[in-house]
């Protein structure tokens, strides 16, 4: 027994003894991680570009905790499917808070679904950086919440300003426009802008509605804005509506001098495939082409990244819209908490109201309503597409940056119907 009690001692002891080396030799990367938590559209209408953003901010992750975390901690993603559906928001952010105990939340993407998300980050007292919202923040006036887009410190005009820009610039100048709008919060928000910018071109607007949403149908709205001969026709649509729009924009023969504005999706490189050559003439805002004049540190290195595991994720193959921008949104998380120490959302948001952050869209600088200091929207034309094929938008063979100036690469094919 005595040997027994012995040897039951020396075992408890060499047990402990275990469990202290292994303390000792846990990395300091065993730390708590920093949980990161946002909604993010992984189906429905927002998806192909939500889901591309996702893999430019797992990439962040990955490369984060690659090169130690951010204050000796590791970072973890902690992220639900919105749905494309603003009514999931709320509860999904509620979830992130109460449940998980995430330590930061940042906005999932697009307009529609930072407006629910707002209010809660507001009434919470929560830093709130959001992807690729406009005008948010404009009624609610929320003192941290900052948008990672490139539209400036005035969001619903600049959508579409370098668009109007090269539109009065041409010879003979246009008369009339067209305004039609997605009756929803981005759609009302971008056709505000439209027509302020319409307005102060001089230009007569012969035609401004907005249409439901769950519309399907298009060719009856491009019917009744064609009934009108506007020299311009600017549609400010949803991804889906987007494809619909130019569909019956070609099956209907509709040729406007200039067409196109503000049509979310044609980014995205699922609908250009799916277009091909009806895009030819469409002259649409575009936030970043793999154009020489855009060349911003680390970009390129991030895309090689990201397309090689596009395919394997089932998203955007190119990565050119939301998966750069994925990447550089979390960026500001990475370089406030850096430069602050700290994970205090007080002293976060100082610094976002105070520093330059470097990313690979290039630096970025907030002012008023949490917005950027200057605008950084392109206007781009599609030409010469011949086919479905994707190595044709791999470059800028298919495509021109009309404005700004700082960016162009090309010049408006002018009236729209000669890029046909």
């Amino acid at each position: 027994m005595h040997v027994h009690g012995s040897f039951r001692r020396i075992c408890r002891i060499a047990s402990g003894v275990s469990v202290l080396v292994a303390l000792l030799a846990a990395p300091a990367g065993a730390q708590e991680p920093i949980k990161i938590g946002f909604g993010m559209s992984l189906t429905g209408q927002l998806a192909p570009n939500g889901k591309s953003a996702l893999l430019g901010m797992k990439i962040w992750e990955e490369d984060v905790n690659a090169k130690g975390g951010l204050i000796g901690r590791p970072v973890k993603l902690v992220y639900y499917d919105d749905q494309s559906n603003p009514s999931t928001v709320p509860g999904l952010y509620a979830k992130l808070l109460d449940i998980d105990r995430v330590d930061l939340i940042m906005g999932g993407y697009a307009t529609v679904m930072l407006a629910p998300a707002i209010g809660l980050a507001k009434e919470r007292n929560k830093l709130f950086p959001g992807l690729f919202g406009t005008g948010v923040n404009s009624q609610l006036n929320y003192d941290k919440y900052f948008a990672m887009i490139p539209t400036g410190p005035d969001p619903k005009p600049a959508f579409t300003k370098p668009f109007f820009e090269v539109a009065m610039a041409q010879d003979p100048k246009p008369q009339t426009i067209s305004l039609a709008a997605a009756d929803a919060e981005f759609g009302r928000n971008v056709c505000e802008g439209a027509r302020d910018n319409a307005k102060a071109a001089g230009l007569k607007i012969v035609y401004d509605k907005t249409y439901p949403p769950t519309s399907t149908d298009f060719a009856p709205i491009v019917r009744a804005v064609q009934a009108t001969n506007p020299d311009i026709a600017v549609f400010c649509s949803y991804p889906l509506d987007s494809v619909g729009l130019v569909r019956s924009i070609s099956e209907i023969g509709f040729k406007p001098k200039i067409v196109g504005g503000a049509m979310v999706g044609l980014q995205a490189t699922v609908f250009k495939l799916q277009l091909g050559p009806l895009l030819n003439g469409i002259t649409n805002y575009e936030t970043w082409v793999p154009a020489k004049t855009m060349e911003y540190p680390g970009v390129n290195e991030f895309l090689t990244k990201y397309q090689a595991r596009a395919g394997a994720e089932k998203v955007d193959p190119l990565g050119y819209y939301l998966g750069t921008w994925g990447y550089a949104y979390v960026q500001l998380l990475e370089q406030a908490i850096k430069g602050a120490n700290t994970v205090n959302e007080e002293k976060l948001a100082d610094y976002f109201r105070s520093a330059t952050f470097k990313t690979i869209m290039g630096d970025v600088q907030f002012g008023k309503q949490g917005e950027w200091t200057q605008s950084r929207f392109l206007v781009v034309q599609y030409h010469g597409i011949k086919s479905n094929d994707l190595d044709q938008f791999r470059g800028m063979a298919t495509q021109n940056i009309l404005g700004p100036k700082e960016f162009a690469t090309g010049k408006l094919i002018y009236p729209y119907e000669k890029a046909k």
